[in-house]
């Protein structure tokens, strides 16, 4: 159930061992890389998250803080919390391409007899792996770049 004025809903996954203020931060994260979420929607009131997860307002408050921290949000006294930023995401067309690929991969994985905790588990792995290789080439390139750099310079220097 979304609740009045906002166009999200929080949920919770206790098994995560994610601490539940950074499931709430990162729900909103998702939202906004997706295009759920943009710079002015209201996030759900403190009470009614509170209601409807059942946990401390605390908790919300500084799931929201975090939010205001990292410049995605701000609060307005009185009214409630909104999204005061944006991140990174991509055009809803290349989303449900990408979705679409990546469900006939979690069907694969499934047939294969992969069950939701195998799947993450290979997903984050190879996600980890992908970004370590991707990192280190564009390390590669930003040193060699600096090298070409340097010896063009240094080829100037003695020409």
């Amino acid at each position: 159930m979304v609740p009045a004025g906002s166009p999200i809903s929080f949920r919770l996954d206790p098994g995560s061992g994610v601490p539940t203020y950074l499931q709430l931060v990162h729900q909103v994260e998702q939202a906004l890389r997706l295009g759920y979420l943009k710079e002015g929607d209201r996030l759900p009131t403190v009470k009614g998250a509170v209601e409807s997860l059942a946990i401390n307002p605390n908790t919300v408050l500084k799931a929201y803080r975090e939010l205001e921290h990292r410049g995605l949000a701000t609060g307005r006294p009185g009214q409630g919390t909104f999204i005061a930023g944006t991140l990174r995401r991509v055009g809803l067309a290349e989303q449900a391409a990408l979705r679409k690929g990546l469900l006939a991969w979690l069907r694969t994985a499934d047939e294969a007899g992969l069950d939701a905790d195998g799947i993450e588990a290979l997903f984050a792995t190879s996600l980890r792996d992908f970004l370590d290789r991707r990192d280190e080439k564009r390390s590669q390139r930003r040193g060699a770049g600096h090298r070409q750099g340097r010896a063009r310079g240094q080829a100037g220097e003695v020409a």
